[in-house]
């Protein structure tokens, strides 16, 4: 898992880089202009000097300024200069993060604990709460329009958080600028999780392995079993006219999560 995802940030690295023949590490960059405010706006530099700091970086840090403005830039400011692109790239870092963290702290669990674990440590709701943490928001420059949007306010956070984390990565090209900050947040959200497991998303972990393999998403079949509050619901999960596994649940999504639990265990890890 964390090949795959290793070859998948040297691919994007790759792509993101001018080769450079004379140097290891040549400096990495957007085929896109710089962000919409200019850099040369010391305003501007004083806000992402502050964010570093809170990140626990010192100010003489090798980060690209330009690709960090850009992360911090919503697409509702311009369409063509934007963090989408750096958000693409901090989706693979924050997955082999939370991977290499859960191997590193919980080196006796099963992979499908892992799975399950890192399915909720990289949701965009645990991502806007690390935004939250650091006030991203405060710097993320977003229209007015929709900046009053708070419904879309989780995914926008979550998804320049990501936009971030990709920004601080082409800066070295490595995870030294991301690690040392984000290891504590996962850990801790790591074990909040594993104080209860109702909480361990069993069926994102099922998705990811059934879209990779086939193609394809599993299908829940849920019925009532009895109108106790206790084990009300049983919840058959199947694919390709299979039944992966089965589980009950007081309702239909913990009686889907179960079964899950039991499909992704006994099938993908069996």
């Amino acid at each position: 898992m964390s090949d795959s995802l290793l070859y998948q940030l040297s691919v994007i690295s790759y792509q993101f880089t001018e080769k450079a023949p004379h140097t290891p590490h040549p400096a990495p960059h957007l085929p896109i202009s710089p962000a919409p405010m200019s850099l040369s706006d010391p305003r501007r530099q004083k806000q992402l000097k502050t964010l570093v700091e809170k990140l626990g970086l010192s100010a003489d840090v090798p980060v690209r300024w330009d690709l960090l403005d850009l992360a911090l830039t919503h697409p509702s400011v311009s369409r063509d200069k934007n963090y989408e692109q750096l958000e693409f790239v901090g989706d693979s870092v924050v997955r082999l993060v939370a991977a290499e963290v859960l191997l590193e702290t919980y080196p006796e669990a099963l992979v499908g604990e892992f799975a399950a674990l890192r399915s909720m440590m990289v949701s965009d709701r645990t991502l806007a709460e690390f935004a939250d943490r650091y006030g991203f928001e405060r710097y993320l420059l977003v229209s007015s329009s929709t900046s009053i949007d708070r419904a879309g306010r989780i995914s926008r956070l979550a998804d320049a958080f990501e936009a971030v984390l990709g920004a601080l990565y082409l800066s070295t090209q490595t995870m030294i600028l991301v690690r040392s900050w984000l290891d504590e947040p996962l850990r801790e959200k790591a074990a909040e999780i594993r104080r209860d497991p109702a909480r361990q998303n069993y069926k994102d972990a099922l998705q990811e392995w059934t879209q990779a393999k086939y193609k394809k998403l599993p299908q829940y079949l849920v019925k009532e079993i009895n109108g106790l509050d206790q084990e009300r619901f049983c919840a058959e999960v199947w694919l390709n006219e299979q039944k992966l596994g089965m589980g009950t649940g007081r309702s239909k999504k913990a009686a889907e999560q179960a079964a899950a639990k039991s499909a992704f265990l006994e099938v993908v890890k069996g």
